[in-house]
């Protein structure tokens, strides 16, 4: 209420720069409970790994996640014209258990100086369909 008194006093300009801060419009940030509530997935032996560094290679990441099981395959995606990591890859473990373990060793510990995520990938869509609800971007499906 203050900032509306505020606002009032204020030279024309001024109040039209506060005059579209409404408390009836406002949408506050989600939780972390609602961040926490999203889905999850599954437990798989493939794991999505977020928040690596641009120099994170393959190898790093395998060597990396190997202390805590059975690694059978990792890749970290890279973008085609400068070679660098995207900033995020896939480890598969040989077992179930393995990969929980590589979870729980990974997730929140640094790789390259980064702070990294681990956690089960979620499953590819079926070709055609579109994970973020857009339409075909070419047209026609």
């Amino acid at each position: 209420m203050a900032l509306r008194s505020a606002a009032a006093a204020a030279p024309r300009g001024i109040s039209r720069l506060f005059s579209t801060i409404s408390t009836s419009h406002f949408v506050p940030p989600p939780s972390p409970a609602a961040a926490q509530a999203r889905e999850k997935a599954e437990p798989s032996t493939n794991l999505f790994v977020s928040g690596l560094s641009k120099r994170t290679t393959t190898e790093k990441l395998q060597e990396a996640f190997s202390q805590f099981g059975e690694v059978v395959h990792a890749r970290v995606v890279t973008d085609r014209v400068s070679g660098y990591s995207k900033g995020f890859g896939f480890v598969k473990y040989a077992t179930l258990d393995d990969a929980a373990k590589g979870i729980e060793g990974m997730d929140g510990k640094f790789l390259d100086g980064w702070v990294i995520f681990a956690e089960y990938a979620r499953p590819r869509p079926p070709f055609g369909q579109h994970e973020n609800n857009m339409a075909s971007p070419y047209g026609r499906q």
